[in-house]
């Protein structure tokens, strides 16, 4: 054997298995009915209040988020996904980011489009975002996020209507561990003065700060209020307020906002330490928290962020809004609910030739009429007995089982099984349906209608179905769904 005979006899080598990027995850099918519940769950309640869907890039020129958000914050310091772009013709390079948050990308599209020019906007996003930080439970490097963005909206009655949102959404998804604090940061100008008194406090504290809180003092100082290291609970605690800085105005916007929360009924508490950590929030910041995701326990964070538009390069507009960690929510789901399967409404078992043919006209009948059908399809080891076929109905979730043999081709019928128990209740049976009366007797089951599953006899497609001399292809009806 030559040198090149015995290479070409070797086994190629088997190429390493690839993983997805650390902190980037699959949503495999067993999860898509809880994300899908969740996005038409917000989809709905954006509708309700007369919000209307913007989506914007994934990649954006990262100083949209350096100006937005701000320098000094952990998210571009540390966490963004940023590099430069190709050089054009003329050797220039873009630096591009991969966006970390949305809101910046939403007020750079309404400046971008004059959207405000025809006045105020109500506005809804949904989709990934991208920090490079440490994954843990509730936190990964690719996450996604539901928000909200009113824009153009000056009173407190906006504020509270996005916090009623939530609320609202929270509900619709049956969660009762969530709770609300709210707070107001004021005014630029009213926080500047807050700032230097704060600064002069924890400097004269100097010794008992943290590396983190040293490293923030005298560029974002508000961010130490927020701190989660225990032996600075104290000192934090008894460090000015920003509620002895506020003026006139601020007070009567948030004394507005806490108003029209009592006015709903929705409870809330009025956490002084509370301050978000983006540059561009002003007055009233607010968030949803849960006790039953451990560290990560805020799954909604927002508020009032007026200064954002004049500081991304547009003409200066009121703005409130919030984000929703969707990856948070779905856990909080999990943990409090029980799991749904996936489900439809009928599974199509079938056996031969000429009732495999009929079971994909019958399914194309059903669909057409609203039905969800999984029709039973073969696999590498084939199209399998009834008796298995029926093991995968069970399994699917299906309310009812429609099974087609030679018997029903023969006879122009079906027979329906129900599934442990029918959506009506009743316990489960089998009876034979004419095939142009198949689509409305499941329809109107479906609906509860007692009537739909009435007394006709029993009939069981014969085991040796596979068998049989199939009939001539003629005679094969096709039903007629009305």
């Amino acid at each position: 054997m030559s040198q090149s005979d015995d290479a070409r006899s070797r086994p190629l080598d088997k190429p390493a298995a690839l993983r997805a990027v650390k902190g980037m995850n699959d949503v495999l099918p067993d999860d898509a009915p809880l994300w899908e519940r969740f996005e038409e769950a917000a989809a709905s309640v954006a509708r309700a209040y007369g919000y209307r869907r913007i989506r914007t890039p994934i990649v954006e020129q990262a100083s949209l988020f350096s100006r937005g958000i701000g320098q000094v914050t952990d998210i571009v310091e540390k966490e963004m996904y940023a590099w430069d772009d190709k050089a054009d013709k003329d050797g220039r390079r873009e630096q591009l980011a991969l966006r970390p948050e949305s809101t910046a990308s939403v007020v750079r599209a309404a400046i971008e489009h004059n959207l405000l020019y025809d006045g105020p906007q109500r506005l809804w996003y949904s989709g990934p975002m991208f920090r490079r930080e440490r994954p843990q439970r509730g936190r990964t490097r690719q996450f996604h996020q539901f928000g909200i963005e009113a824009m153009g909206f000056a009173g407190p009655d906006v504020d509270a209507e996005v916090i009623l949102m939530a609320k609202r959404l929270f509900d619709d998804l049956g969660l009762d561990d969530v709770r609300l604090e709210i707070n107001s940061i004021g005014q630029p100008a009213e926080r500047a003065l807050h700032r230097v008194a704060l600064i002069d406090y924890l400097a004269a504290h100097d010794a008992a700060l943290d590396d983190d809180a040293r490293r923030r003092l005298h560029s974002n100082p508000l961010r130490i209020l927020d701190t989660k290291n225990p032996a600075l609970q104290a000192l934090v605690e008894a460090a000015p307020r920003i509620e002895a800085y506020l003026g006139d105005e601020s007070r009567a916007h948030f004394e507005g906002v806490r108003a029209r929360l009592v006015d709903a009924g929705v409870p809330f508490r009025v956490n002084p330490r509370l301050v978000r950590g983006l540059d561009y929030y002003n007055l009233t910041v607010f968030e949803w928290i849960t006790d039953s995701l451990g560290a990560q326990g805020t799954v909604c964070g927002g508020g009032r962020y007026d200064p954002l538009v004049a500081m991304l390069g547009g003409k200066a507009a009121p703005a409130c809004g919030f984000a929703i960690g969707i990856e948070r929510i779905l856990e909080l789901i999990r943990t409090s609910q029980p799991a749904a399967g996936a489900a439809c409404d009928v599974y199509l078992v079938h056996q031969g030739e000429p009732a495999a043919r009929l079971a994909m006209r019958v399914a194309e009948g059903l669909r057409t009429v609203g039905l969800d059908v999984v029709l039973h399809c073969a696999t590498g080891s084939g199209i399998g007995s009834f008796k298995s076929q029926m093991k995968r109905a069970d399994a699917s979730g299906a309310a009812f089982a429609v099974i087609l043999g030679d018997d029903e081709v023969a006879s122009n019928q079906a027979t329906v099984k129900t599934l442990a128990r029918d959506p009506a209740g009743r316990d489960a049976d089998q009876r034979r349906v004419a095939l142009d009366d198949l689509a409305v007797m499941l329809v109107d089951a479906l609906v509860e209608d007692e009537d739909a599953f009435d007394d006709d006899a029993d009939a069981t497609p014969s085991d040796d179905a596979a068998d049989a001399t199939p009939p001539d292809d003629e005679s094969i009806a096709v039903p007629s769904m009305h």
